[in-house]
């Protein structure tokens, strides 16, 4: 832990209460010493005082945000008015705490505080054992879904892999394929559906040149260039009824011919496909042949949606933060994650990983706020047009419940406020807020206000 405070008697008193709950302490009077400490310190949280001689809190948040990318800073101030803490959180400090300290919301805000450098810790953790798979997740259908994947992987037999659009099912099967014997070997993809049907049989089997119009040279097939390696067929129920008929034979042979050629070509592949459709319905519609069913589906494995995994989405989101961050890795606020955590993600993984790059994008500091979030996120939250209903909130002195963090505590006041001020009507509340009746019944519900 780092304290940055010139008032000793107070960093004193905060030493003692960390000391006593067995954390290391370092204290410095001004931001020139944290920084020339920061080589060989590795800080927890630095709780930062907001008004000091020669440089405040506010004016040392970019360079300590460049210098501690991933530590949470609190700051402690005696002045609590909601102004100063949107200007601490747009700054990107982790919370704000007023002095004399409130020592139970400082030990609620010290393991928030911790269990989100945890989750920091926890995604590079996960980065480099994953061993380059991007299958990061920690919940319980997650961990199911890798038990499979590290079963199923060392065998030579077909896996089918369910899933709705964007929940990963690529990422699945090429985790599948370098957790294989064949890992050395070639990953070979296709999306069925991205084909024309005249070309699909040309994509799997290759060509010879002259075999139609537009084939002006020899081409290698999928099949051929999985040889050794892996084929992984996306969206397979868009195959038509005869390329159905002809993926079934090479299955059982191992051998097929290029299109307009006569040499029958042998390759040593392992098929993994996948759909968002259910063939098995498809089977008994009669719209899909039983038997390639019954040949692709040896094993089974299901991606589940992103709305299943929400625990996840933190993990995700800090993930996508760095693959789209060319310098400094950007961070989210808590105000951002918990739209984030809130929203239903009907376009699952990939949805999350668009509206991640597209903040990324908009965010102007090296914080990714409310309003960089994409309109329909941000108002899972409560918040229309980029516009956070903390900034509603004009009254000071927002004391938080217990368990609450000050964001929620401004965002219950604002809804409270709001209540009062149209006399519990719902649609002008909805209109003042600028949020939908849905998200409000939630919020009501969520703070016990009605």
């Amino acid at each position: 832990m780092a304290i940055v405070d010139d008032d000793r008697s107070h960093t004193i008193v905060l030493s003692r209460w960390l000391e006593q709950r067995s954390h290391e302490v370092e204290s410095f009077e001004d931001i020139t010493e944290l920084l020339a400490a920061s080589d060989r310190s590795d800080f927890d949280v630095i709780f930062l005082d907001r008004i000091m001689p020669n440089q405040t809190g506010p004016e040392a948040m970019p360079q300590l945000r460049r210098r501690f990318p991933d530590v949470p800073i609190v700051f402690v101030s005696v002045d609590d008015g909601t102004g100063s803490i949107v200007e601490a959180i747009q700054l990107g400090a982790y919370d704000y705490l007023t002095k004399p300290l409130d020592f139970p919301r400082l030990e609620l805000v010290l393991s928030r505080a911790i269990e989100k450098r945890r989750l920091r810790e926890r995604v590079g953790q996960l980065e480099r054992t994953d061993r380059g798979l991007d299958l990061l997740g920690e919940a319980q259908t997650m961990r199911m879904l890798l038990r499979q994947l590290d079963r199923v992987a060392g065998k030579n037999i077909t896996v089918l892999i369910r899933g709705e659009s964007g929940s990963g099912k690529e990422l699945v099967a090429r985790s599948i394929h370098l957790r294989s014997p064949r890992s050395e070997g070639s990953f070979v993809a296709l999306n069925c559906a991205a084909v024309p049907e005249t070309l699909q049989e040309s994509e799997l089997f290759g060509h010879e040149k002259g075999a139609f119009t537009g084939a002006i040279d020899r081409r290698i097939g999928r099949f051929e260039a999985a040889h050794g390696g892996t084929l992984f067929l996306d969206e397979v129920a868009e195959l038509s009824p005869g390329l159905q008929a002809k993926l079934l034979r090479v299955l059982q042979e191992r051998e097929f011919s290029r299109v307009g050629g006569t040499r029958t070509i042998r390759s040593d592949f392992r098929l993994l496909s996948a759909s968002h459709r259910d063939l098995r319905e498809m089977v008994e519609e009669g719209r899909f042949r039983a038997d390639l069913y019954y040949r692709l589906a040896v094993f089974q494995v299901e991606v589940p949606p992103l709305r299943d995994r929400s625990s996840d989405i933190p993990l995700l989101a800090e993930r996508f933060v760095r693959d789209f961050t060319t310098e400094a890795p950007k961070r989210i606020s808590d105000a951002a994650l918990r739209a984030l955590a809130e929203y239903e993600w009907p376009g699952n993984v990939r949805e999350l990983q668009n509206a991640i790059q597209r903040a990324s994008v908009m965010a102007t500091g090296d914080l990714i706020r409310l309003e960089d979030l994409p309109a329909d996120v941000a108002q899972a939250m409560g918040a229309d047009s980029g516009q956070s209903t903390i900034d509603s909130v004009s009254a000071t002195g927002v004391t938080p419940e217990r368990g609450e963090s000050r964001m929620e505590a401004l965002e219950r006041q604002a809804i409270v406020n709001a209540m009062e001020d149209t006399g519990g009507n719902i649609s002008e509340v909805v209109r003042l807020l600028g949020i939908g009746r849905t998200t409000l019944y939630r919020k009501l519900k969520k703070y016990g206000l009605r």
